[in-house]
Formats: structure tokens, C-alpha cells, sequence
């Protein structure tokens, strides 16, 4: 049950940290909604995983696909940069993500 909120909680991070790309260029209700909503539910979802999963593993996580997950969404929707040092970097969240779940 732990690893389904954390996977919840990344991706109302997702939507929110979407929200908040579509809110800096146009504030409206619907905008701000997606913003406050998507990282509110995404702080609730993470808080609910800490009583399954010790708390490093699952923010570690949760902070490594937010992160991951908002660089590919930037490189494929908002048309940010995809050299090749960006996409590197984005394995090697991906590899210590990994690391801290295996070890």
C-alpha cells in the first residue's frame, strides 16, 4: 500500500508542478486548482506512505520521480532543452533512486 501512495503522490506532483507552469503563464481558477490541488494531494498521498514505508525510502523516492518525471515532462511538452548531459543527469537520479530502494 505504501509504494501505490508514493506512486500517487509523484503524480499529483506531476500535475501540480504542471498547474504551476500553466498558472505563471495564465492565472486563472482552473490553473490554480490544478496547482494547489495537484501538490496538496501529492503532500497527502506522500504523508499517508510514511506509516507502510520508512520515511528516507519513500520521500527519496517520491522527491527522485517528481524530479525525473518533471524533467521529462519539460523536455517532451514544454520543449526544454534534450542535450545529452540532461538526459546523463537524469539517469543518475534514476540509478540512486534505485540504489536507495535495493540497498
Amino acid at each position: 500500500m505504501g509504494w501505490i501512495y508514493v506512486v500517487l503522490a509523484a503524480v499529483n506532483e506531476l500535475i501540480g508542478v504542471w498547474g504551476l507552469n500553466k498558472f505563471s503563464q495564465r492565472r486563472n481558477l482552473m490553473n490554480a486548482m490544478l496547482y494547489a490541488g495537484g501538490l496538496g494531494l501529492s503532500f497527502t498521498f506522500i504523508y499517508a506512505s510514511f506509516d507502510y514505508l520508512p520515511t528516507s525510502i519513500a520521500y527519496a523516492t517520491w522527491t527522485g520521480v517528481g524530479t525525473g518525471g518533471v524533467v521529462l515532462m519539460n523536455m517532451l511538452l514544454f520543449g526544454e532543452s534534450k542535450n545529452l548531459f540532461r538526459i546523463i543527469s537524469l539517469f543518475a537520479i534514476i540509478v540512486g533512486v534505485t540504489g536507495l530502494k535495493i540497498v
